[in-house]
């Protein structure tokens, strides 16, 4: 299909892109192209965070914006997406509200760690964003391992750890997003509860440009999974509701 559109994918926290090799897949298997960004600090070993290397939200944002110029040029007939994934989602989200554009926008267990969207007030967010993340930093220059997220980037996990405290990003909020979207909560997840991720999609995104989906138990296949890791292992449901809702959104 030579108007089919080119899928940059965001990964997670702590992900790299070859494990967004099986979603690459699905997307090509529908006729669509697709590619797995780079994420920084996991994929070369010899480049991890470290107390003399370090980067923030804005840097992984300036990436993506430099994936889609890639993009754009290399396949300047075909729409562009963006599919992020966790922080992946957040990462996309700011590129949007930060100047950016792409023809559409999916995000998969997308939130942001704001405590107050969790069960239990987030407590182990406190935690993470008001104890963990700041001591250790400060300790070690960068978040080591086996904290969540390490080996993180000193600015960017304590960019994190503002938002888990008070909900603010690192990046502006308004305007809202105004880029037909696909905003997917995977039932059962802990790391962004579907309450998280409906406060993500009220409060960037502008509403008459959001079509929400939550993956339900009932609804993955035999052998797959809706965790908020595993989904990437058996994609395949996920990306045929996307192509579904390209496929039909209206067009202007």
């Amino acid at each position: 299909m030579t108007d089919a559109p080119v899928v940059l994918i965001s990964p997670a926290m702590g992900i790299g892109s070859r494990y967004y090799r099986p979603v690459v897949a699905a997307f090509e298997d529908a006729g669509w192209e697709a590619r797995a960004l780079t994420r920084r600090g996991f994929e070369d070993p010899t480049i991890t965070a470290a107390r003399g290397r370090d980067w923030s939200y804005r840097d992984e944002i300036d990436d993506i914006a430099a994936a889609v110029v890639a993009a754009r040029r290399e396949r300047p007939d075909r729409p562009v997406l963006l599919l992020g994934h966790s922080l992946g989602a957040q990462l996309a989200a700011g590129y949007l509200l930060t100047g950016g554009a792409v023809d559409g926008l999916i995000t998969v267990a997308g939130a942001l760690p704001d405590h107050r969207h969790f069960p239990y007030g987030g407590l182990h967010l406190v935690l993470m964003g008001g104890v963990i993340v700041p001591a250790l930093t400060a300790v070690f220059g960068y978040l080591p391992k086996p904290a969540f997220g390490g080996p993180g980037a000193r600015t960017l996990m304590r960019e994190w750890a503002a938002m888990a405290r008070n909900g603010r990003p690192p990046f502006p909020t308004a305007p809202p997003i105004g880029t037909p979207s696909f905003v997917v909560s995977l039932e059962g997840d802990t790391l962004a509860p579907r309450r998280a991720v409906e406060a993500f999609a009220r409060d960037l995104f502008d509403p008459e440009v959001v079509t929400r989906w939550d993956y339900a138990d009932r609804e993955v296949p035999a052998g797959a999974s809706n965790d908020h890791i595993r989904w990437v292992r058996s994609p395949e449901r996920v990306v045929s509701a996307a192509v579904q809702w390209w496929s039909g959104r209206p067009r202007h």
